[in-house]
């Protein structure tokens, strides 16, 4: 039975989108319901802040990484047909092409031609789109799987910040959404790292650094201007 490896970048293409949006969510409703009870807004303003923040969010996300990844695809389809007519049109030069590119990496010439023309023979628009620029299914791009990650992950993200508010006392609900938001971005960079097998540690810490700054920044302005922000 042959041997299946799991590659961290496997889960490449959902997992930034995810991560992404999660952090998003968190961060940027947290920071908005903070700002806005810094201005000692009512319970309801601060709630409706809440959730038009999270669909308003959510569907940025979504937009925003569907028209950047469809950009990506563009590409990527613009580079597959351009070497797919190379290859129609000067076999024998993007065969050099290709050999070259196996020199380069430590192979001797008479082997990376060999090597060249044997992969030339099985799939020479894959050869080339990996080798020659780097592109392969893994890290294809999916613009609608992005999408839903990305919106997906930044309402679940944004949605926990709003539970204080209705259950916490009106007077709690910045130190409250504060500590709940801090400890889910330090939750969702431990996880993050771990599913992508990097520093725990460093990805817990970079999350929460830049949360506490932006609800920081927001309760500010929420303080000394007394207004909605």
């Amino acid at each position: 039975m042959p041997h299946r490896e799991q590659h961290y970048t496997d889960r490449i293409g959902w997992l930034r989108a995810a991560v992404l949006g999660a952090n998003d969510g968190i961060v940027s409703v947290s920071s908005l319901i903070v700002g806005v009870a810094a201005a000692e807004t009512s319970r309801g303003s601060i709630l409706l802040a809440g959730v038009a923040g999270l669909v308003a969010g959510a569907m940025s996300m979504a937009a925003g990484e569907y028209v950047s990844v469809s950009s990506q695809a563009d590409s990527e389809r613009a580079d597959f047909e351009r070497e797919k007519n190379e290859l129609a049109t000067q076999p024998e030069s993007e065969l050099k092409e290709l050999t070259n590119i196996y020199i380069n990496r430590g192979l001797d010439e008479d082997l990376a031609r060999t090597v060249a023309t044997q992969l030339t023979a099985h799939d020479a628009i894959g050869a080339h789109l990996r080798d020659e620029l780097g592109l392969s299914a893994v890290h294809a791009a999916r613009p609608i799987q992005a999408a839903l990650a990305s919106a997906a992950a930044f309402a679940i993200g944004a949605a926990a910040p709003l539970l204080p508010i209705v259950f916490a006392p009106a007077t709690w609900i910045i130190p409250v959404v504060s500590g709940l938001s801090l400890m889910l971005l330090f939750l969702l960079g431990s996880i993050s790292a771990y599913a992508g097998g990097s520093s725990i540690k460093l990805a817990a810490f970079r999350v929460v650094f830049w949360g506490a700054i932006a609800m920081l920044l927001t309760a500010g302005i929420g303080s000394l201007f007394n207004v909605s922000v």
